[in-house]
């Protein structure tokens, strides 16, 4: 049996402005991961997950193509991540197989509430990764993203693509997005082999490291949200057109340039007050686009961060799901977290992932 893991993620900061051509993001990889385990099987394949249990789902070769038991299923990142794959695996010439899958996930609560953490990026980069070592298909760390990112965008379509782009580099990143149309086009017309070695306009990925005396803390809203819908009801076809729009794209990447240039120059105070313009930037988006992007719920957390002298925002898309904390390590956080928890909030255990 072989088995690969891919970790999920937490913006930090960026969020909606990364869905714009060439506009920044960082984003950090966590300790919490998909598995996916592949083993070779002979008439009938399956597609199996603890978190669905109820879902098994059947499939059988039909010469090159994948034929399913049903369509009313909660694995359509895994069954785009395989059909991508498998299209590369088969311009290299190489048998296609039958094979049982099975994918075990730690990104949601222990009642199965999702934190926000990316899990269908880290599902498809983790079904991408053990197929290649399924056929014996060695691939370069951008490859590997380059797949991931076309079998989850063919499925989402509305996204960056930077939670994919954490969950293949690790780490903390600086991630700038591609021109989304170009590769839709290029789908079209040039085969995966090309594809994946050609340069995608804007795309840029740049591992950070963190100040020595940066310490990330994650609280949970306990509410989670949906960030495709999020981004839709961001209504841009009108906010494209409006000054307010502009000016939010043009402020974001300025305010994600300096919190990469405190990261390179390990200025957490730098870091700090980029991250408190980045949440007053995300609520005029809010405002203008009529979204509530800091929920309550986050607007406790960030307030209580706040008054111990951290510098926080809502992660992701917000409307639930997790706020981020930058604060220094010699502060004491323990009175922190007891506010925290007086408020419904859940301080995760969560670290960096370094691939």
């Amino acid at each position: 049996m072989i088995s690969a893991k891919a970790p999920g993620k937490l913006y930090i900061a960026g969020e909606y402005a990364v869905v714009e051509t060439g506009h920044p993001a960082i984003i950090a990889a966590c300790d919490r991961f998909v598995r996916v385990s592949i083993k070779e099987s002979s008439d009938f394949g399956s597609i199996y997950s603890k978190q669905y249990d109820e879902n098994m789902l059947h499939w059988k070769r039909l010469g090159h193509r994948m034929v399913f038991d049903n369509r009313d299923n909660p694995f359509q990142y895994i069954i785009s991540a395989i059909k991508v794959t498998e299209e590369y695996v088969e311009t290299l010439n190489k048998n296609l197989k039958t094979y049982d899958i099975i994918v075990n996930s730690e990104l949601n609560s222990s009642d199965g509430r999702k934190y926000g953490l990316g899990s269908s990026a880290a599902v498809t980069v983790a079904t991408v990764k053990a197929l290649c070592e399924f056929y014996d298909i060695d691939l370069t760390t951008m490859q590997l993203f380059k797949l991931a990112a076309i079998a989850h965008f063919e499925v989402q379509g509305n996204g960056s693509l930077g939670d994919v782009a954490a969950s293949v580099f690790g780490g903390w990143i600086a991630y700038h997005s591609f021109d989304r149309q170009w590769l839709a086009n290029a789908r079209q017309d040039v085969d995966l082999v090309e594809l994946i070695n050609l340069k995608w306009p804007n795309l840029k990925i740049i591992p950070l490291t963190a100040p020595s005396n940066l310490q990330l803390l994650i609280g949970w809203s306990g509410c989670p949200a949906s960030t495709s819908n999020l981004v839709d009801r961001v209504e841009l076809k009108k906010a494209r057109n409006s000054e307010l729009y502009t000016d939010f794209l043009r402020l974001s990447k300025e305010c994600v340039l300096k919190i990469v240039k405190g990261f390179k120059s390990s200025d957490l105070k730098m870091i700090q007050k980029n991250i408190e313009i980045n949440r007053t930037l995300l609520l005029k988006l809010g405002e203008f686009a009529n979204v509530e992007i800091e929920t309550p719920k986050l607007k406790e957390l960030i307030d209580i961060a706040d008054h111990f002298g951290g510098a926080a925002k809502a992660s992701g898309a917000g409307g639930g799901d997790c706020g981020i904390v930058i604060i220094d390590k010699d502060d004491n956080i323990e009175d922190l977290i007891r506010d925290w928890n007086k408020h419904g909030i859940k301080l995760l255990d969560l670290k960096i992932h370094n691939n």
